[in-house]
């Protein structure tokens, strides 16, 4: 699945020239954290609920400092907590730096930019076009939407699914197969053997589940240790 497939096409969005007051107002109305900031078909950014927190309105802008501490603050920093906290209009409290993906963008790609980024959204783009945005929250939905047939494939036999799953296993770097032995009856997995960690025990067992044809998984290994330790 790419980010087409998920996205939200229709996207609520806001102009530069647009007033911090309207965004508020849009942000409610609409129940969304963020909206992004297009100059006519172009994405210039995004404004979030977090550029918002800060308002001399509500009381919450940052405090001055005292004379001290602006000895080590840099003045720039201090005049754009000003600006974020006054400003009237968008274009002067939108994060611009806008972190976006392609449409062919694979889904993989994108929970890897949104964790590694600590982000929520990301804007979709196609040739510097807004497009569509994809949030945590889409992600989730198509896993809660995901068809359980992808897990259902037939397979052949249990043959079949016994050399599916080792080869799965040989193409992991964590799997221990040389530790292991592995059997298949009417479509139950049975694991044999050591494993080196609980780690690596879970996740052979979670590769086995998702593996067509599987109905259920035993597993009668033991720790090495336990096993060397018998010796």
């Amino acid at each position: 699945m790419t980010a087409k497939d998920v996205m939200t096409a229709k996207v609520f969005t806001v102009a530069p020239d647009d007033t911090v007051r309207n965004v508020a107002i849009l942000l409610t109305d609409h129940g969304v954290s963020a909206l992004p900031v297009v100059d006519g078909d172009k994405l210039v950014g995004i404004v979030s609920e977090g550029d918002l927190m800060r308002r001399e309105e509500l009381g919450t802008a940052a405090r001055p400092r005292s004379w001290w501490l602006n000895i080590f603050t840099d003045s720039a920093a201090t005049a754009a907590d000003y600006t974020k906290a006054h400003a009237r209009h968008v274009v002067a409290v939108m994060t611009k730096n806008v972190i976006t993906v392609e449409e062919d963008t694979p889904l993989a790609e994108v929970a890897d930019l949104l964790e590694k980024r600590r982000i929520k959204r990301v804007p979709v783009v196609h040739e510097g076009k807004l497009v569509g945005i994809v949030s945590r929250a889409n992600l989730i939905r198509a896993l809660a939407t995901a068809r359980d047939s992808q897990l259902a494939a037939t397979a052949a036999g249990d043959s079949g699914i016994r050399e599916e799953i080792l080869e799965k296993l040989r193409q992991q770097p964590w799997a221990s197969v040389g530790a292991w032995d592995v059997t298949v009856t009417d479509g139950t997995v049975a694991f044999w053997g050591r494993y080196r960690t609980e780690e690596e025990q879970e996740a052979s067992r979670v590769l086995a589940e998702n593996t067509p044809g599987v109905r259920s998984v035993e597993d009668h290994r033991i720790p090495i240790e336990v096993y060397y330790g018998a010796i």
